[in-house]
């Protein structure tokens, strides 16, 4: 009837503003056909208009935490960029490290080697030397045992020299005899010419026996000077020889001091290079470490731009969805 056509478009007129997205706008109740309509619509709008205010207010939320996330997510892929350029200048200050722990290590290596080959050297130096040693030890004592019979010969050409002294003595008494005998023969006239024979003879002798002992005089008196000067000789000889054993003496306790400074550093240098190559594992260990580490660091900066990626989404998807109430009217 006209009265219920006339409820009908009351209420159609009432839900044009519901229509339009005023979830504010109320139908009437009332006792007739459309009351119960009204009082379902009204209620409808009431759970719509809760609705909407709470996803309006989620959306609030959703793009007031996107935004927040987006600002710390931005910092963290500044923060994990750096984070990465950093290991990876760590990587590289690491790989020079290793490599110049490896040079130390090759130096380390030869200066070991040297030194073996010094101490090699030095022993054989000193081996040389105390050789030598007991060679000018040897030498001093030959010297000595030949100076020794230089000086007995010298003793013999005294004693000779004073047989000599006695038969040139003889030898005068001898011509004396000689020559008186010869004037008692010539005294004795015809009687005594045999005789006088026989003691010119004689004196021939003693002259002849007079000059030998005189050669014999000088040839020893040479022999002795030769023999002073022989022993003057190997006295010098043996000061030398003396001197040098000395200096070998020097020479090999200074040897003797070397090596054991050689053998020092030998023991340090193989302690060095021993450091060096515990280093060089260290270092290589720390260089795998420190990939690992960049490794991860560029993963978590993919995860840290895929998090931003969908961040981003998400704000754009809360302004859609804050587009999409945005029409309501609470």
């Amino acid at each position: 009837n006209k009265q219920n056509q006339q409820a009908i478009l009351r209420l159609m007129n009432e839900l044009s503003d519901l229509a339009d997205g005023d979830l504010s706008a109320k139908a009437t109740v009332t006792e007739d056909i459309t009351g119960a309509i009204a009082d379902s619509i009204n209620y409808t709008t009431d759970e719509l208009r809760k609705l909407v205010s709470r996803v309006i207010s989620a959306s609030a939320q959703v793009s007031k935490a996107t935004g927040e996330a987006g600002t710390v997510t931005k910092g963290l892929m500044l923060a994990t960029q750096k984070q990465a350029d950093e290991i990876r200048d760590a990587g590289g200050a690491v790989e020079l490290m290793t490599k110049s722990i490896k040079e130390v290590d090759t130096s380390a290596a030869q200066s070991s080697q040297v030194a073996r080959r010094t101490l090699e050297v030095t022993e054989q130096g000193a081996a040389a030397v105390r050789n030598t040693v007991a060679g000018m030890d040897s030498i001093r004592e030959q010297i000595q045992d030949t100076a020794k019979r230089i000086k007995r010969l010298g003793e013999s050409s005294q004693e000779i020299g004073e047989i000599v002294d006695l038969i040139s003595d003889i030898t005068e008494q001898t011509n004396v005899l000689a020559l008186n005998a010869a004037i008692q023969a010539s005294s004795a006239g015809e009687a005594g010419r045999g005789f006088a024979v026989v003691a010119a003879e004689v004196q021939r002798l003693a002259e002849r026996s007079a000059e030998a002992t005189k050669q014999i005089g000088l040839l020893v008196k040479a022999i002795q000077g030769d023999t002073q000067d022989a022993v003057s000789a190997m006295e010098k000889s043996t000061q030398g020889v003396v001197d040098g054993a000395r200096l070998s003496d020097e020479a090999s306790k200074s040897l003797k001091e070397i090596e054991s400074s050689t053998r020092e550093l030998t023991d340090l240098v193989n302690s060095i290079s021993v450091s060096t190559q515990v280093q060089t594992d260290m270092a290589q260990e720390v260089a795998t470490v420190m990939a690992d580490i960049l490794k991860i660091s560029e993963q978590t900066s993919k995860g840290t731009q895929q998090t931003s990626a969908s961040v981003v989404q998400l704000e754009a998807l809360a302004k859609e969805l804050n587009g999409s109430v945005a029409g309501f009217k609470l």
